[in-house]
């Protein structure tokens, strides 16, 4: 049976709602509202002319040969970081989950990245693998690896990767840890006196019940990669060499303050934000479905 919250004074419910309310106004629905309709318009820079083009932005973009590459680039970055962030952190939260000693030390170690700016964490990979002082990639070329992402596509792809999944790594593991911590040692011990190996025990118990969990994070991660990661791609590649790095929401940013196209600009806001919705929909209506809800 669900509790069903109710209020004798109807003002008092509205009382509460309205902050959450005005903010979501102000910062979610107005500026999304403002984006929508500048995508419908062509200006100059100044803003001294408009004109009304309707859909012409949107056609324009989907034949731009440079969007599309965004695009293919933004799959590629956004699988990576997801996939690898959620994977490493459960990783690390089955350790720390496992840590008698020094337990605490551990845990707060690897929580301090969480607490690091996105422009801040590119600017410190940024600066470990610089192709002149940088002490990584100095030790890459004592083995014989030659490293500069200012000039290989391919290396600069996986800074921004690396950079990204460290700097998400930490929230995810806070969230596995608490997920662990919570599931009730007798199930695990009681396998255990079954006969179950460790990995059985971990694919057949513990990883179902940590399904919430890893369902909350994926679609989590998924705005993260699409909106967040834009300081650390600023800090470390400015979307270069060429475009190899150029992910979604850091066109949006050059086309709109540096290109100064305007109409542009917002059109690829309005489809970026599409696609987040459509990927989160999507999560909620299939995956959710192999969630197991204790």
């Amino acid at each position: 049976m669900h509790k069903r919250v109710t209020f004798r004074e109807r003002w008092l419910a509205v009382l509460l709602l309205t902050p959450q309310l005005a903010i979501t106004l102000v910062f979610f629905i107005w500026p999304a509202s403002q984006a929508l309709w500048q995508s419908l318009l062509q200006q100059d820079p100044f803003g001294l002319s408009t004109r009304f083009v309707g859909l012409e932005n949107f056609a324009r973009l989907f034949a731009d040969p440079l969007y599309l590459n965004a695009v293919r680039v933004t799959l590629v970055f956004s699988v990576s970081v997801a996939a690898s962030g959620i994977a490493l952190a459960l990783l690390l939260a089955v350790m720390a989950d496992h840590v008698l000693k020094g337990s605490a030390v551990y845990k707060t170690l690897l929580i301090w990245p969480y607490a690091v700016a996105p422009a801040i964490a590119g600017l410190l990979w940024f600066f470990l693998f610089h192709p002149t002082v940088g002490i990584l990639a100095w030790l890459l070329r004592q083995g014989g690896i030659v490293w500069n992402h200012e000039l290989d596509g391919g290396q600069a792809m996986l800074l921004v990767i690396v950079a990204a999944t460290w700097k998400q790594i930490s929230y995810n593991f806070l969230f596995f840890l608490a997920g662990l911590q919570a599931i009730p040692r007798a199930l695990v011990e009681a396998a255990a006196i079954d006969g179950a190996s460790p990995g059985q025990r971990f694919w057949k118990i513990v990883f179902p019940l940590l399904s919430p969990t890893t369902f909350f994070l994926v679609v989590v991660n998924v705005v993260y990669v699409f909106f967040d990661t834009f300081g650390i791609v600023h800090a470390v590649t400015e979307g270069g060499p060429g475009q190899d790095t150029t992910i979604l929401v850091y066109k949006v940013f050059k086309d709109g303050f540096i290109a100064l196209d305007l109409g542009g600009s917002a059109a690829q806001s309005v489809v970026l934000l599409a696609v987040v919705i459509l990927l989160t929909v999507v999560q909620f209506r299939f995956i959710e479905r192999r969630v197991q809800y204790a």
